[in-house]
């Protein structure tokens, strides 16, 4: 295994080479180049259509090819001549933005390098269509699905709705040789049985339940070693594969099966970076694939890197989680007094995913033995006792939480505690608004 991962790597350098455009570079021109200036997920349809207007002047095919429930414009942009049919779609899913902001910085970034060699080898070899944004009305609200109420990737069979329904005539009118369906995963999902987040999984598709290759499915495989190749000087660990359940509803699952063999790339998070750091990523792998395909490069890789990929797991990670903390919960009384039980237990919180220029809540997720499970952040609370703020603290309810120190005596029958006995450390909203460094990081 080790061999392969050594020759998967040696080929690797040495087509970089042969291509002069190395991970690093790519990374180099998107910093100095890309135009995808808001955060993916603040991205509305008005933006896009900015986006797409920038293109155009800049010589991009840009075509509208269909329209939503709403009426909104779904485009679609085009880019090269060559022979090899290349088709990627973004944000069929409304809430999963990434690849959208990648695809115009890709476009933009071909369209400006047009005079260098190795844009030359993908405008001569290829031809890349590319729909961004196929959801713009759950993209407006920020929902996986669309005004119907439907997810556009389980309609690939019923064709209930537009998206879905244009999605396959763009597919069906074309017969593309190859498909890149780009979305978004949990950002708590995490790459294998560890600790670390998946900021990037791979998966290439089936055609059908029994999981039957083909040479459009094994290209596929090395083209995801490259992929990989090319993300892992800045995503060491944080890489992973997709489950390969068959879908027979999914559209992904359907091109291949139709004669466009898939590859997914889901996008989830990585703690400590912005948004568009992994915009960058997205465009380096994606760049990196149609580099490949132009100038033949893929042939030299090896599937391995692929096929080594960690699974993705879930239940493993928290946006945070308090260790060993005194939970206090008040209770009334037989009595009709007020009182308190206290309970020593790990809290498991997230954040939930919103735009990034909206209030994202923290939820309770699990109280009780974390052993085994992590926080992308964590704190010992050992030494407090920890109550809700607006709300108690059970699994459900925000995760707004008050803390005293243990040595302090609270009456924790009062009406307002907060105000009564103002607390050493208060928690809100994913953030320390009073008393940041009081709970020691673990």
């Amino acid at each position: 295994m080790r061999l392969a991962f050594l020759a998967s790597l040696i080929l690797f350098n040495l087509a970089s080479i042969m291509t002069a455009q190395t991970p690093a570079a790519l990374a180099e021109i998107w910093d100095r180049e890309h135009v995808a200036k808001l955060l993916p997920s603040d991205v509305r349809h008005k933006d896009l259509k900015d986006y797409l207007d920038g293109l155009k002047k800049a010589g991009v095919r840009v075509t509208e090819v269909g329209r939503s429930a709403a009426g909104r414009e779904i485009y679609q942009a085009e880019f090269g001549r060559g022979p090899l049919k290349v088709f990627l779609w973004s944000q069929m899913h409304g809430d999963e933005p990434t690849a959208t902001s990648a695809l115009i910085d890709l476009f933009s970034i071909f369209q400006k390098n047009r005079d260098k060699e190795w844009v030359k080898r993908i405008e001569e070899k290829l031809t890349i269509r590319a729909v961004p944004m196929l959801n713009p009305d759950g993209t407006e609200a920020f929902v996986r699905r669309n005004l119907q109420g439907l997810d556009i990737n389980r309609d690939a069979v019923d064709l209930k709705s537009l998206e879905a329904q244009l999605l396959k005539k763009l597919r069906d009118e074309w017969s593309p040789q190859i498909g890149f369906n780009l979305h978004n995963q949990n950002s708590l999902t995490a790459a294998g049985p560890s600790n670390k987040q998946a900021a990037i999984s791979f998966l290439v598709v089936f055609g059908d339940a029994q999981k039957t290759t083909n040479e459009g499915h094994e290209r596929n495989k090395r083209l995801v070693s490259a992929m990989i190749r090319s993300i892992e000087p800045f995503l060491a660990g944080h890489i992973g594969k997709y489950d390969d359940g068959w879908s027979p509803t999914a559209f992904g699952d359907n091109f291949s099966a139709w004669g466009t063999p898939v590859i997914l790339i889901e996008t989830g998070g990585l703690h400590g970076q912005s948004e568009m750091f992994l915009v960058k990523m997205n465009f380096i792998a994606i760049a990196t694939a149609l580099t490949a395909l132009a100038d033949g490069s893929e042939k030299n890789f090896s599937a391995a890197a692929y096929e080594q990929l960690p699974r993705n797991t879930s239940g493993r990670l928290f946006s945070f989680v308090f260790r060993n903390a005194s939970i206090v919960s008040p209770v009334l009384k037989d009595n009709g007094l007020r009182g308190a039980e206290i309970l020593v237990a790990d809290i498991g919180a997230i954040t939930e995913r919103r735009r990034a220029s909206f209030i994202s809540p923290t939820i309770v997720r699990h109280i009780g033995d974390l052993s085994g499970r992590s926080g992308l952040e964590e704190f010992d609370a050992s030494n407090f006792n920890v109550v809700g703020r607006f709300q108690p603290l059970a699994v459900g309810n925000f995760g707004e939480m008050l803390f005293y120190k243990k040595d302090r005596q609270i009456d924790w029958s009062a009406a307002d505690v907060e105000k009564s006995f103002p607390p050493d450390a208060i928690f809100s909203l994913g953030k320390w608004i009073k008393g940041e460094g009081v709970v020691p990081k673990r």
